[in-house]
């Protein structure tokens, strides 16, 4: 370095991201990062710089420079203080209190008119929210992120009439300037349908034929049943799995990336139906309609598997590291639970595997998989690292339950079919608050999963 002015600027190069230093969380609004509920927090982050009088001295050395200088040279115990009032600040009145607070958040949109801009916001939509911590998360953002603003908005949940726009912006395959959404959406359809005639008549051909053999098995196992059966879904679904295996020959079709269709399948008929999709005859909607809900639900799947393809990949590498991770969580957070699992021989491998695979759908009624959805596209990674700390969540959820079982069987039982026929979205934003929970401890400190 040439200068000390070179010097001055290399250390203090990304100042307020060196390791060490207090990050908010993305998703901290969420629940928001409260000043009264974490002033602890605030005032060991922001301790003002003592005053020096008169023109403070230059540094000439390395040590000189350390000495004077509060970042991340910085030793102490001032992590593990932090990390002790985050814990006791985070407790469970906190996750009950936001989950509560997420079932009766107002959506500010009105259905088809969704367009999104850097400063909208509760306040200005005249939300009953207007005045709480929501609001000053949203303030937090930075301008000019219309995408980042749905994300906020869309985390405690979004209403139904509204769910299918916002699914599409959410996932990337719309974009946020609504005056090219049109022109983009038929550009995709358009494409998709090109890669039915281009690749559709190949399914019965050598070296295709056992890829869609697959998946034409794979269907009638479903959920939900009524609607899966139906001849015309089952058509549609075939389409859009086998075409999405030929484009991506390093995975090709997997069991499982069949469950991945019909959440977004449904929410997309939303669009033209009033009632449950479940009991409604797919067939009797226009033919244009079946083609856009087609397209659509293939370009956002495809999105979704975008960020989670190594889960799919040869020996499927992406589940076998984030089940090792749900193992190391769980023995921190709850090692009375992961003791038991360990004295009676199961292996979270044997029950974990199908909940990554799919992610929480043979697990949860359809209802509350569309909620959980929600979420999962409002979080950076939501598919594949905050899905972790949800499974985490899912698992201590039945902690009583798991250890009233003295057998290996009767835990395996239990953990194949957990009682949540009856779940909605009150059990479903408890299990995300602590989720959250999870996350803000553990997210951006990995090793805080091991002993």
């Amino acid at each position: 370095m040439s200068s000390d002015g070179n010097k001055k600027q290399f250390w203090k190069r990304n100042a307020a991201k060196v390791p060490g230093s207090i990050q908010h969380v993305y998703g901290a609004q969420h629940p928001p990062f409260d000043p009264l509920l974490h002033a602890n927090l605030i005032k060991a982050g922001n301790k003002p710089p003592p005053a020096t009088p008169g023109k403070p001295k230059k540094a000439t050395t390395f040590q000189e420079f350390e000495s004077i200088t509060s970042d991340a040279w910085d030793v102490g115990d001032d992590d593990d203080e932090l990390l002790a009032m985050a814990a006791q600040n985070l407790n469970i009145e906190v996750v009950m209190e936001t989950a509560n607070k997420a079932n009766n958040v107002v959506f500010p949109f009105e259905p088809n008119t969704l367009a999104i801009s850097p400063d909208a916001s509760f306040a200005s939509q005249g939300s009953p929210y207007a005045d709480s911590r929501l609001v000053k998360s949203h303030s937090e953002a930075p301008i000019g992120s219309p995408r980042e603003d749905l994300r906020k908005l869309s985390w405690s949940g979004i209403p139904r009439q509204v769910r299918p726009i916002a699914w599409k912006l959410l996932s990337g395959y719309l974009p946020a300037n609504a005056e090219r959404r049109e022109s983009v959406l038929q550009r995709k359809r358009q494409e998709y349908f090109g890669f039915i005639q281009q690749y559709y008549d190949s399914r019965n051909d050598e070296h295709h034929q056992d890829t869609y053999r697959q998946i034409h098995i794979d269907i009638p196992r479903m959920n939900p049943e009524n609607l899966v059966l139906q001849p015309k879904v089952t058509e549609i679904f075939e389409r859009i799995l086998f075409i999405w295996a030929i484009r991506h020959p390093a995975s090709g079709y997997v069991q499982g990336i069949n469950d991945l269709v019909t959440p977004f399948f449904v929410v997309f008929v939303f669009e033209y139906i009033e009632e449950e999709v479940e009991n409604f005859d797919v067939s009797s909607l226009q033919e244009e309609a079946l083609r856009n809900i087609e397209a659509d639900s293939f370009w956002c799947m495809s999105k979704l598997l975008d960020g989670i393809q190594d889960n799919y990949t040869f020996a499927q590498p992406g589940i076998q590291r984030k089940v090792k991770a749900l193992e190391e969580l769980v023995s921190r957070i709850d090692e009375s639970v992961h003791r038991h699992m360990q004295q009676y021989e199961v292996e979270y491998l044997q029950f974990a595997f199908r909940w990554m695979n799919n992610l929480l759908m043979r697990e949860l009624p359809l209802r509350c998989t569309i909620r959980l959805w929600d979420t999962y596209q409002a979080e950076p990674e939501g598919f594949s690292h905050f899905h972790l700390y949800v499974c985490a969540a899912f698992l201590v959820r039945w902690r009583k339950e798991i250890l009233e079982e003295r057998d290996f069987q009767g835990l395996m039982i239990l953990l194949q079919n957990l009682p949540t026929m009856h779940w909605g979205n009150e059990e479903v934003s408890v299990l995300l608050a602590e989720a959250y929970r999870l996350k803000f401890a553990f997210a951006d400190a990995p090793n805080h999963y091991k002993r």
